[in-house]
């Protein structure tokens, strides 16, 4: 990440009655952090003090560009004074909307190469009025993005995305077309290159059992999946598959594959978490700017106890940050 000009990150501290806060305070307290990137925090001196002492650190921000520094940036969000703590609540689901579109802002007007947010939860974004199933939805409808969009979620050496995500079972199988197994794929493939994988390798999942049997456990793989890897690899993409799902990953485990394709969000999401739950990243995939969060939640249960484990944080900024400066230095 050592760049001739760091790439400036704006970073929020999610949803404030989780660990978010604690986390974002122990990452911005290690001064090579702020050292590979400027970062513009979204929060205010109520919220960074209350951070700090969860953490046990001194988190020391700037109000003016300071060099080594955070720079804390009170963008108006509507405090309601105090938030609860370890439970989903209305202000602490608007809170964590007005800052993280105040980052969106940011981005939108050239002034930031990436964010990264702290965890969210879905019941208090629900309950601040998000009206879309995630945060995703959230932000393409902010951006005004229209094109394709998918979730990837990351372990060092390992990335996933996925043709379907936070649906019902019920609703998966119509939700995997050739058009978009086929978008997920490029899509895969084009953020492991800005990512720094030079020729990635991509193993596709079937849907069905034992990749469908040749047809007796369903065609899937026959009418729809297998021909979108043709597509794929006719444009130069290196996919390989369908594969038995309940296979595939010990393939990637052992080096096989730079990312793999899922049909839906537990066939991936099971893998990825047993193999590496602490250090997990989500990327939002297909938007203007890239954003990263820990693949974890809130975890009410750990907050205000000193014990939040900051290893996917410090992964997801440090994806945020050699994401933004290789689309920056490209631009």
């Amino acid at each position: 990440m050592n760049h001739p000009t760091p790439p400036r990150i704006a970073v929020t501290m999610g949803d404030p009655g989780g660990i978010g806060p604690e986390l974002v305070a122990r990452l911005l307290a290690d001064p090579a952090v702020t050292a590979a990137a400027d970062v513009l925090l979204l929060s205010d001196p109520a919220e960074v003090e209350l951070a700090g002492a969860d953490a046990g650190v001194a988190l020391d921000c700037a109000t003016t560009p300071t060099a080594g520094k955070p720079l804390l940036i009170d963008a108006g969000a509507r405090r309601p004074g105090s938030f609860a703590r370890r439970e989903a609540t209305e202000a602490g689901g608007r809170w964590a909307l007005d800052n993280l579109r105040a980052a969106l802002e940011l981005a939108k007007a050239g002034e930031v190469d990436a964010i990264l947010f702290a965890p969210l939860n879905k019941s208090s974004l629900h309950l601040a009025g998000m009206h879309e199933n995630d945060e995703l939805r959230w932000f393409e409808l902010v951006l005004g993005v229209e094109d394709f969009t998918c979730e990837l979620n990351v372990l060092p050496g390992l990335w996933t995305s996925r043709v379907t995500s936070h649906v019902s079972i019920a609703e998966v199988h119509a939700g995997i077309t050739r058009d978009r197994v086929a978008d997920s794929g490029r899509l895969l493939d084009r953020v492991l290159r800005e990512a720094g994988v030079d020729a990635p390798r991509i193993g596709v999942c079937a849907l069905n059992p034992h990749a469908g049997e040749s047809g007796r456990f369903g065609r899937h793989e026959i009418d729809v999946i297998a021909p979108a890897v043709a597509d794929l690899r006719g444009e130069g993409v290196d996919a390989t598959g369908p594969f038995p799902s309940d296979t595939i990953f010990l393939r990637a485990r052992a080096g096989e594959f730079d990312g793999v394709l899922t049909m839906y969000h537990d066939q991936g999401q099971i893998a990825m978490k047993l193999m590496g739950f602490s250090g997990g990243v989500t990327v939002a995939g297909g938007l203007p700017i890239p954003i990263c969060t820990p693949a974890h939640g809130t975890a009410f249960d750990l907050v205000g106890r000193g014990k939040a484990d900051p290893a996917s944080m410090r992964n997801a900024f440090d994806l945020a940050a050699r994401i933004g400066a290789r689309r920056r230095d490209a631009a």
